[in-house]
């Protein structure tokens, strides 16, 4: 993948196995070598400027325990370094918690709203834009996605261009106008068998959401085969972007 380097930014507990799986993870879905995915523990600090500018892009994945709707300080961090990527044009592609946080920093409204939950491969429509858009607009309309969250983007940021929905979920996808920054509720990075195994080590979220067995929760899903594409076109917009 013409040796881009990505930085992944992630929001989970030093002991979550799924930390590790995560990197994989997106590795697999841009199909690039694994040491061009760098991981980088935002529990402890967002990255300076200077680490910012040594990578092509950068990567936000979901979050084990960890909400985008809360209050705390260390959230307020996040946000206003996530403001600082936007603000930087640096080019990003934010999944589940990401999605949620940077639609939050950006002037959007997130809420918890288990009415509103998600859990298992679901189906999604592309909007007039998502139709034409560079990464979206090679997907079938509808689509497959893997995606599992409890909080809810209720108001997109200003400036923020739908690209896709769900019939219970409205805002499932954006991007940030102008800019090469791309946000998804679902996980492009995931196949089945990885979403099975993230599950797994949330057990709670199958009985609260699905309300049922994982066993029983398994059978119910299926392969999204067509979504890991929006990563590898990721990719190759910014390597479009490098070289103009």
């Amino acid at each position: 993948m013409q040796n881009l380097r990505f930085l992944l930014l992630q929001i989970r507990d030093a002991d979550d196995p799924i930390r590790p799986q995560e990197v994989g993870c997106f590795v697999r879905a841009i199909g690039c070598e694994e040491q061009a995915v760098i991981p980088l523990d935002l529990l402890s600090g967002f990255p300076t400027d200077a680490q910012l500018q040594k990578v092509d892009a950068v990567l936000i994945g979901g979050s084990g325990n960890y909400s985008a709707a809360g209050q705390s300080p260390w959230l307020d961090s996040t946000l206003a370094g996530f403001r600082r990527l936007v603000e930087l044009r640096k080019p990003t592609f934010a999944s589940c918690w990401g999605f949620q946080a940077i639609a939050r920093a950006m002037g959007g409204r997130c809420i918890h709203d288990p009415p509103h939950a998600e859990l298992g491969t679901l189906e999604f429509q592309l909007t007039p834009a998502g139709l034409y858009d560079p990464l979206f607009g090679g997907l079938p309309d509808p689509f497959l996605g893997l995606a599992g969250h409890e909080d809810h983007v209720v108001e997109l940021p200003p400036g923020a261009v739908l690209l896709a929905s769900s019939p219970l979920v409205k805002h499932q996808a954006f991007r940030l106008a102008d800019m090469p920054i791309y946000c998804t509720q679902f996980h492009p990075e995931l196949d089945l068998k990885a979403f099975l195994e993230r599950v797994a080590q949330y057990p709670q979220y199958v009985k609260r959401i699905a309300g049922a067995t994982l066993e029983q929760f398994a059978r119910s899903c299926r392969e999204a085969p067509d979504t890991p594409q929006l990563l590898r076109r990721f990719a190759q917009l910014v390597i479009a972007n490098s070289s103009s």
